[in-house]
């Protein structure tokens, strides 16, 4: 299970949307902060992400809670995301190039009819994956006490 620390921000049925902050390795690695994703991090600041999990242990808001996701599900989903539309692209290429015998506009016609395959074969999926409940995040734990939405959320008005 790979785990995050999040804030309970807001509660929907028997799920509770939690917000974390992305976790960064700079500062572990030699290249100290003077790499590209240290760069990006720095232009385009920090975000935080919302997921919605399974509020199994009953959080409220204003928590401090433990999210999880299954390792093998995570590994499922960024297999079908980054891999299979670039392995689409290569084999229609491929496919194209060996049907208009070497002609460089096959090869980027079959590439784009790969790669469009491959997205609408990954909408399907994707669509499959969100009604699967072991691929869905679930809140583990609460870890500490509450903190008081105003001051958890700055910048947003009291009370929200």
């Amino acid at each position: 299970m790979i785990e995050e620390e999040g804030l309970v921000v807001s509660l929907s049925g028997g799920r509770a949307e939690v917000e974390t902050r992305r976790a960064s390795g700079c500062g572990s690695c030699a290249a100290d902060g003077a790499c590209s994703t240290s760069l990006l991090d720095r232009l385009l600041g920090r975000r935080p992400v919302r997921l919605l999990a399974l509020n199994r242990v009953g959080a409220a808001v204003g928590d401090r809670v433990v999210v999880g996701v299954d390792e093998g599900a995570l590994l499922r989903a960024a297999f079908a995301a980054y891999l299979v539309p670039i392995l689409a692209l290569l084999a229609g290429a491929l496919l194209g190039r060996f049907l208009t015998d070497g002609a460089e506009s096959g090869s980027l016609l079959g590439g784009s009819v790969g790669l469009l395959l491959a997205f609408a074969w990954l909408r399907r999926y994707s669509g499959r994956l969100g009604g699967n409940p072991a691929a869905e995040p679930v809140v583990l734990r609460r870890k500490g006490g509450s903190v008081p939405i105003s001051v958890a959320l700055p910048g947003r008005p009291s009370g929200v």
